[in-house]
């Protein structure tokens, strides 16, 4: 049995720090604004052209790469570490994308900022709500191959219709889509 999302906190959140880089970087940018007008007028996309985007839809779940991933109160290492995820594997969900930042949600609903190398595009899982039946085949009357306790995460293989296949603790079988958290109501996964 594993624990869902394991965090720790980190440094205190200072009142004003934000505030005051987010000033500063108004004030360049107001300072700049007749040198970024060309640019301006040639973007199609109405945000600001200092973002860069991975091309890939937001949002999306991927999971964690590293053992030890700071979570930052903003898009950038000047930003306080908020909270400090320790689990690799982890699922999680990028709802923004900010330069080489993404703005990450866990199961439990924290947020906050990583950077994108330490996320990896695997799927993977975490199991909600109460005791799980992982199934020999996609079917409620298929035998039972393992079950799986709320907060064990496992790999997510593909997922099409009602039925997903995972790889959960070295067992591998079928799970209903709403039996885990790491996959929206309709979307097909192929690994």
């Amino acid at each position: 049995m594993l624990q869902t999302g394991t965090k720790t906190r980190g440094g205190a959140v200072v009142a004003g720090g934000t505030r005051t880089l987010l000033a500063c970087v108004l004030g360049c940018l107001l300072t700049a604004g007749p040198a970024l007008a060309p640019a301006r007028a040639q973007e199609t996309d109405p945000r600001s052209d200092m973002i860069v985007r991975s091309g890939l839809p937001v949002p999306r779940f991927v999971s964690l790469r590293s053992g030890e991933v700071n979570v930052r109160t903003g898009p950038g290492r000047s930003y306080p570490i908020e909270w400090v995820f320790v689990r690799p594997g982890m699922p999680v969900e990028i709802t923004a994308e900010f330069d080489t930042w993404r703005r990450i949600r866990d199961v439990e609903g924290t947020q906050g900022w990583v950077h994108q190398s330490m996320l990896s595009g695997r799927r993977a899982l975490v199991i909600t709500g109460e005791l799980r039946t992982i199934r020999e085949r996609p079917s409620a009357s298929a035998a039972a191959v393992a079950q799986a306790e709320p907060g064990v995460m496992g790999r997510l293989v593909s997922c099409k219709g009602p039925w997903c296949e995972v790889e959960i603790q070295g067992y591998h079988g079928w799970l209903e889509r709403d039996d885990f958290w790491g996959i929206y109501p309709s979307e097909e996964v192929e690994d």
